[in-house]
């Protein structure tokens, strides 16, 4: 009886630690994806790419994404929660048009970078937004962990415009 009144107890106090981290949790699998996307993106584009320069780059930037994940999952089991592990649909859909984009301009370098630069502008805008909207939810060593990331995903933004303009 003792043994099933403890497992009770567990499990509710898991269930309302979960409960009560649902926004965090919700917030930080907001970033995983996007980071999924963006791991994803840059294998697409490494792909693409025939600049030895161009491929190691996109192996650089999937890296940041796949510590970034990394930390991120840490932190949502931390919270009781369960990482998510997909990406977003349009994240597919954004990877498909740079094959066709890529194959109507025989992988065009400048057009690689513009396609990868948009892809970078809309993980800056899901940092951004989950820093706004989720901040209160967050506490003071996630939102730190957030900000360092994005700080990272700015530098990398910042790279991939850096070349593609050096190409226009």
């Amino acid at each position: 009886m003792l043994l099933i009144m403890t497992k009770f107890i567990i499990s509710n106090n898991l269930k309302n630690c979960t409960m009560e981290n649902s926004k965090n949790i919700d917030a930080l699998n907001k970033l995983i994806v996007i980071n999924n996307d963006r791991i994803e993106g840059y294998e697409t584009a490494s792909k693409e790419a025939t600049d030895t320069d161009l491929k190691s780059l996109f192996g650089e930037l999937a890296a940041t994404s796949q510590k970034n994940v990394s930390e991120l999952r840490s932190e949502v089991k931390r919270l009781g929660g369960e990482p998510e592990e997909g990406t977003r649909v349009t994240g597919k859909f954004f990877r498909a048009w740079m094959d066709v984009k890529a194959a109507f301009t025989g992988n065009d370098r400048h057009t690689i970078l513009d396609s990868c630069e948009f892809g970078e502008d809309k993980a800056l805008e899901t940092y951004e937004s989950v820093l706004e909207k989720a901040t209160s939810d967050l506490t003071a060593e996630q939102t730190q962990l957030v900000s360092q990331q994005q700080t990272t995903l700015r530098a990398d933004h910042d790279r991939v415009k850096a070349l593609r303009d050096a190409t226009a």
